[in-house]
């Protein structure tokens, strides 16, 4: 008897939280490139200071 019910007690928590990834999943917008000013950064400290943060400057820190 306990275990029947732990387990379906289990099992329909599983089932919600699918139910509600599902949901969140639907929900979500698409990030548009570049807004907020995230495509074209620039750097503010360093010896790459005032330039634009491309995969050239980068590659070079890393």
């Amino acid at each position: 008897m306990r275990d029947t019910k732990h387990l379906e007690r289990f099992a329909k928590e599983r089932q919600e939280k699918e139910k509600e990834t599902k949901l969140f999943k639907s929900k979500k917008k698409a990030v548009e490139a570049g807004a907020n000013g995230t495509l074209e950064y620039i750097i503010k400290e360093g010896t790459n200071k005032n330039k634009i943060a491309d995969q050239k400057i980068l590659k070079k820190s890393n």
